[in-house]
């Protein structure tokens, strides 16, 4: 229909002559939307006690960056390190899986356009649009750990382009679509493409070697820990995770909650183009109802080990005081709007998707072992939430949760068996391949 200024000046008259909506303007105006509509009640639900509570060390701070899933992957690792190994804390150095990350994604991409030479341009297109960016899956950490190990924080600390990330994707991507575009050429002009892809490699390290610091080869490392003991370590990255973390990260699966009519519960998926190191581990998930979910993700807290998740963390969050609740702002009664489309409509009509990756470290379970809240730790420094913890209620995890890590012990001879099934391939815009 056309808006014809009869129908805009009767919508006008309408909210010039609604009381409320005229208070609700005077309080949004000067306050902004959300501070208007905060609900108190909401506070009282979500008070920061649980029943597994499993630690209390101080969080990290991603900065301006949007390394969220590898904070979130590191910091399940250093919770297991600080109580091994008695130290007060330690941090380990997210710089140092960035640089491999995206030294890898830059390959990974030149992968992706020789090997999709007859591409069709809307897939072209995804590619070019973002070769490479900040986000990613727990699968992609996993290749990035087992190919490039950790080291702490002390031996590769943050530089500006890590902690402030815009300036380095900017050009490297404007980078990676120059080199697209000579792959490309030189694929049809039958050249050596195998020369020029290492010589254009050996640029991108340059680049990021330059922005981000050489990454160390062997170092040594040394702290006291709570009974005031010197433990020292000398060595290479890799030794350094398989003394002071260990897991084994094949025991690890991504378990998923898409109520989509598209992926039918207890099959395995993974998403075309995703990934970031050739010939590393794939991306995979196994998709399951939000019970069975839910429920995974408690039995490895009550085996006292924190668990990596992912939602849509800018969804009715307070990020002031830390609460994800979805009686968090009352848009019904302020301005008589409902948002009524369910987990698997959100999904469908690109409202909603996995944002941000954090760390499960507690949850509230009542009388029959079901859950109520949860605990989160955020990735945000201590200046947001309670010294930067959130808390989840139960309903906000059902809706906007999408992502948990557990392992294997946990899932049923049938789920393992799901999973490890040749997976469905989505398609490279699938939600369930957003980033993190």
């Amino acid at each position: 229909m056309t808006l014809t200024q009869d129908f805009t000046e009767k919508l006008y008259e309408q909210f010039a002559a609604d009381a409320k909506l005229r208070a609700v303007e005077n309080a949004a105006t000067k306050n902004g939307l959300l501070n208007a509509l905060e609900s108190r009640g909401s506070h009282a639900a979500t008070l920061p006690e649980f029943s597994i509570d499993l630690t209390k060390d101080p969080v990290t701070n991603q900065k301006q960056s949007g390394r969220c899933w590898m904070f979130a992957a590191l910091n399940t690792f250093r919770h297991k390190t600080i109580a091994q190994f008695k130290v007060e804390n330690i941090e380990f150095s997210q710089a140092y899986s960035f640089f491999w990350d995206k030294y890898e994604k830059s390959n990974w991409f030149m992968e992706q356009i020789i090997n999709n030479f007859e591409i069709d341009d809307r897939k072209l297109n995804f590619l070019l649009t973002t070769p490479q960016q900040d986000g990613g899956q727990w699968d992609m950490i996993v290749a990035i750990f087992q190919k490039y190990g950790v080291v702490p924080k002390a031996v590769y600390p943050e530089s500006a382009a890590s902690s402030n990330s815009r300036e380095l994707n900017q050009y490297l991507n404007k980078l990676l679509r120059q080199d697209a575009q000579l792959l490309r050429e030189a694929i049809e002009k039958g050249e050596d493409v195998v020369a020029l892809r290492e010589k254009l490699m050996q640029e991108i390290f340059n680049f990021l070697a330059a922005t981000l610091g050489l990454p160390p080869q062997n170092f040594d490392f040394a702290f006291r820990n709570k009974d005031n003991e010197l433990v020292k370590f000398s060595g290479t990255p890799k030794e350094f995770y398989a003394q002071f973390v260990g897991n084994d990260l094949d025991d690890y699966v991504s378990i998923i909650n898409a109520p989509t009519a598209d992926k039918p519960y207890n099959k395995s998926y993974t998403v075309e183009f995703l990934g970031n190191v050739v010939d590393g581990k794939q991306v995979k998930h196994l998709n399951v109802e939000m019970n069975r979910f839910k429920k995974l993700a408690i039995a490895q807290m009550q085996q006292g080990e924190t668990v990596w998740f992912g939602c849509d963390v800018g969804q009715l969050s307070n990020r002031k005081d830390g609460l994800l609740t979805l009686d968090a702002y009352d848009f019904e009664k302020a301005l008589d709007i409902k948002f009524i489309q369910d987990k698997a409509s959100r999904l469908d009509y690109a409202e909603s998707l996995m944002t941000h990756a954090m760390v499960l470290t507690g949850v509230d379970l009542d009388e029959n072992g079901n859950s109520t809240k949860w605990k989160v730790e955020n990735s945000w420094g201590d200046e947001v939430g309670k010294k930067g913890y959130f808390v989840a209620s139960d309903s906000w995890m059902d809706e906007y949760t999408y992502q948990i890590v557990v392992r294997k012990e946990f899932l049923t001879a049938e789920e393992l068996a799901a999973y490890e099934a040749e997976p469905t391939v989505l398609l490279p815009w699938d939600p369930m391949g957003a980033l993190a």
